[in-house]
C-alpha cells in the first residue's frame, strides 16, 4: 500500500525549510523537521511543516520529541486538518540514523513519507525526494527495511503562484523588493504572458510549415484540443464580454476602496469622540 503514495509538496514548505537550515546551529550539518498535511486516496499533500531541534552522533541520534509533540499541539488548535504525514531532512539522501528517526514517525501516522531536499544547491537546483520505508525479508525468518522512492512533484494553491511570481521578478533587482501589484496589473500582466505564449505558438506552427522543425503529433493534438476548447465567437461578442468583465472589475475595486475610505472615517470619528 505504501508503495502507491505519491507526495505533492506546497512551495511554502519549501520555503520554510530552507529557512530552517539557514538558522541551524554551527555544529549541524542538516536538520530535520515534521511534515504535516493531509492524505487522500494515495495521495499524500505537504502544506505545512516545522523543524525539531536534534543533534547527530555516530551511534546515536537526540531530537527534542517533547519540543515536536507541544509544537504540532498548537497547530492543531490553528488547523485540525493539517496531521502529520511524515518527516523532512536536508540532503540528497538518506543516512544511516533515517530508520531511527522513521521509526518514531511511524507511531505518529500510518505509512509516514520521508522526504529530502538538497539544499547545498548540487547540480544547480534544489533536489527534491521522497521515500517510504518497505519491510523486506523471509517470511518466518530475519526481516529488514530499506526505503524505496515514491513520485514527488511541486504543487501551488494560487495566492502561492503569485507569491511565486513576485519573487521571480527579484531577481533582476538589487534591492530584493517587490510590492504587490494591483488587479489591473495582474490583468496586464497575464494578457503578456499570453501575447508571448501565442507568438511562440505561432513561430512553432510555421517553422513545422516551411519544413524548419519537425512536427510532433503529441505538440499538434495539444494544440487542436486548445483551438477546440475556445468558444466560437465573433470578435464584436468577444469585446462585449470582456469590457463586461472590466466594467465588474473596476466596479468591485471602486467599492472596496469605498469601504476601505468608509472604515477610515469611522475609525478617526471613533478616536476623537474619545479624546
Amino acid at each position: 500500500m505504501a508503495l502507491n503514495l505519491m507526495l505533492k509538496v506546497h512551495p511554502v514548505v519549501l520555503f520554510q525549510i530552507v529557512d530552517a537550515y539557514e538558522r541551524r546551529n554551527v555544529d549541524a550539518y542538516r536538520v530535520i523537521g515534521t511534515l504535516l498535511g493531509t492524505v487522500e486516496k494515495g495521495v499524500v499533500e505537504a502544506t505545512n511543516c516545522f523543524c525539531v531541534p536534534h543533534k547527530e552522533h555516530e551511534d546515536i541520534v537526540e531530537a527534542e520529541l517533547i519540543y515536536a509533540k507541544d509544537l504540532y499541539d498548537m497547530n492543531q488548535q490553528v488547523n485540525k486538518q493539517e496531521v502529520i504525514v511524515g518527516w523532512w531532512a536536508t540532503g540528497h539522501t538518506v543516512t544511516s540514523h533515517s530508520s531511527v528517526i522513521h521509526e518514531y514517525y511511524s507511531r505518529e501516522c500510518s505509512n509516514p513519507v520521508h522526504m529530502t531536499l538538497d539544499t547545498t544547491l548540487k547540480g544547480g537546483h534544489l533536489g527534491l525526494q521522497a521515500f517510504v520505508n518497505v519491510t523486506v525479508g523471509v517470511p518466518g525468518g530475519k526481516t529488514g527495511s530499506h526505503f524505496t522512492p515514491i513520485p514527488v512533484e511541486v504543487a501551488s494553491y494560487e495566492p502561492e503562484v503569485i507569491s511565486l511570481r513576485l519573487c521571480q521578478k527579484t531577481i533582476a533587482l538589487s534591492q530584493k523588493c517587490v510590492e504587490p501589484t494591483d488587479d489591473l496589473e495582474r490583468i496586464v500582466e497575464a494578457a503578456d504572458k499570453l501575447k508571448g505564449l501565442i507568438d511562440n505558438v505561432l513561430a512553432y506552427v510555421e517553422d513545422v510549415i516551411i519544413g524548419k522543425r519537425e512536427p510532433d503529433n503529441e505538440i499538434g493534438r495539444t494544440l487542436l484540443d486548445m483551438v477546440h476548447s475556445v468558444p466560437k465567437m465573433s470578435s464584436e461578442q468577444f469585446q462585449n464580454m470582456f469590457n463586461s468583465n472590466v466594467k465588474d472589475l473596476l466596479m468591485v475595486l471602486s467599492l472596496a476602496q469605498l469601504i476601505h475610505t468608509q472604515l477610515q472615517l469611522n475609525e478617526q470619528l471613533t478616536f476623537l469622540t474619545t479624546i
